[in-house]
């Protein structure tokens, strides 16, 4: 169970000790070979910003306690003497060192020196562990590319939230991200667009200005070793067999039918559609080899949503309802035989998922209902609750505003485990996923803008189970909480996170319009998307 310490510090939950432990340049590290590297990533983080370079001796000491904690728990005693952190494992040290960093003040967080020590760190022990396992974040860095250097600091900033997957969507219509060299056009070629359009889709605007970028096998290397040492794991996404156009721009005979250019439009559905051929097959498995050469998560997600069958209809296939199962299935195979689980969002249900299967609950909670009815593992992503791309407020200054409206608050509320399952399904839940697709988000600044605060809450939800733990008073608790220490954390780190009262004058677009969606009518919506998986659903509520 999850003492509720969480993202930003609560005092009710901390057991106050006498004193405080003073930092300072004497201060000592001492810890087991097994901890090196979690001692070194605290001597540079603390280091430039505090003259506290941390050399070997008493002060600060770090520990395995696998017998007495959960895996990713940890146990953090400050007095005025010392500081001890145990963990139940290597993740669970790190886990803690985020707390002890949050116990100092926020200018300990910075690159350099602005002002001087000692450093006061309040006596107290803590003692936490996470609600669930499957802390996530998708980012997307297929509709906006991302330089390697703001991904490298958007998994500093998961670290410092407790958050434990990134999850990479690296390709899609609008540009493919990642070097394969067997396949070379499909960097050349596909990894630009000629334009993009400005705001929502329904406007038909473009701005006629190439977008484009992608990662060698080296910077993804260097990224998943990156995220590894901060206890991230990196999930790929190579979205097959729909949502390749820009695959299909650089290799036209890959295609059901030919396109001409990398996408410049947004929307979920496209003619980008593998055709169901030896070719495409050959193609599927020299990329997967690449994927699974580079990443080491056993999990890695294909995709497989919003695929559109017409296009095998005009081929001419006899039966094109079945392909989109067909190609899922062909690729599960293929990731099996490499020791990988195949990842796919939730269209994959229909007709039956691949046994092992890892589903993406993404339309409300149907998907995640569905999929542990089904016996599969899934993490929920509730768009109604974890889209990040959704808009923030109905105010009319509120930048891009797009989909149902999606507050802070909101967030913190997210619960990954739907009510309605029996024991056994519920266990199926891995945890949760916030979502960040960036077709409004064309540069880091947008990124900061749409994801901070609200990821704060998220943070929170799924280290502490607030959505079902939280009582009366919760939130306005954490919302204190965040004004009054976590938001100074995030302005010493450079993020430019949204202004709980709205946005900055420099943060609204009034040359990108929007379009606002009700939850009504999206609820409606996502029922009837859903109805071909909502089998268990439908025939438990009669």
């Amino acid at each position: 169970m999850s003492s509720g310490i969480a993202v930003v510090p609560r005092p009710a939950r901390v057991v106050p000790g006498v004193g405080e432990y003073r930092l300072t340049p004497a201060t000592g590290l001492t810890h087991p070979p097994e901890l090196a590297g979690e001692a070194a990533w605290l001597r540079s983080v603390l280091g430039p910003a505090t003259g506290c370079y941390l050399g070997e001796g008493p002060g600060i000491s770090l520990a395995i306690d696998a017998g007495g904690l959960a895996d990713e728990g940890y146990r953090l005693e400050v007095t005025a003497e010392r500081i001890e952190l145990r963990g139940g494992s290597a993740a669970g040290v790190f886990a803690g060192l985020q707390t002890l960093r949050q116990l100092l003040p926020a200018d300990t967080l910075r690159r350099g020196r602005v002002a001087s020590g000692p450093w006061a760190i309040p006596a107290c022990v803590i003692e936490d562990a996470p609600a669930h396992r499957w802390r996530g974040i998708m980012l997307d860095v297929a509709r906006h590319f991302l330089p390697k250097q703001d991904v490298l600091r958007f998994v500093d900033l998961m670290a410092l939230h407790r958050l434990n997957v990134l999850h990479l969507h690296l390709t899609d219509d609008q540009g493919w991200r990642m070097e394969v060299p067997t396949w070379p056009r499909l960097t050349t070629v596909g990894s630009w667009r000629t334009a993009s359009m400005r705001g929502s889709r329904q406007h038909e605007i473009f701005e006629d200005r190439p977008h484009g970028g992608f990662y060698t096998g080296d910077d993804l290397r260097e990224i998943v070793a990156y995220a590894a040492e901060r206890h991230i794991e990196i999930v790929p996404e190579i979205d097959l067999p729909g949502h390749v156009q820009a695959a299909v721009a650089a290799y036209p005979t890959l295609g059901a039918v030919p396109v001409s250019e990398v996408r410049t439009r947004w929307g979920g559905r496209s003619d980008g559609l593998l055709a169901p051929t030896d070719e495409a097959l050959r193609f599927c498995a020299d990329v997967l080899d690449q994927v699974c050469a580079i990443f080491p998560s056993q999990y890695v997600c294909i995709g497989g949503d919003e695929v559109p069958t017409e296009p095998w209809a005009a081929m001419g296939h006899p039966d094109p309802g079945s392909l989109q199962g067909w190609f899922v299935s062909e690729l599960a195979k293929m990731l099996a035989a490499r020791g990988r689980r195949v990842f796919g969002w939730d269209e994959i249900l229909a007709g039956g998922a691949p046994e092992g299967a890892l589903i993406g609950g993404w339309r409300g909670v149907h998907g995640t209902l569905a999929a542990a009815r089904a016996g599969h593992d899934v993490v929920a992503c509730p768009d109604t609750t974890v889209y990040f791309d959704y808009r923030q407020s109905d105010a009319a200054d509120e930048p891009i505003p797009v989909g149902t409206l999606l507050t802070m608050e909101e967030v913190y509320g997210f619960t990954p485990v739907p009510p309605g399952l029996t024991e056994a399904e519920a266990a199926r839940v891995l945890g949760g996923q916030a979502q960040v697709w960036t077709e409004h988000m064309d540069s880091v600044r947008r990124v900061d803008y749409m994801v901070f605060p609200r990821l704060c809450a998220f943070a929170e939800a799924v280290w502490s189970g607030s959505g079902t733990e939280a009582g009366p008073g919760a939130y306005a608790d954490f919302e204190a909480r965040l004004t009054s220490a976590h938001l100074a954390r995030l302005d010493a780190l450079g993020v430019e996170y949204r202004p709980l009262a709205g946005p900055h004058p420099w943060q609204t677009r009034p040359d990108a319009p929007g379009w606002p969606r009700h939850r009504a009518d999206r609820e409606a919506e996502l029922l009837e998307l859903t109805k071909d998986i909502r089998v268990h659903e439908d025939a438990r509520e009669v």
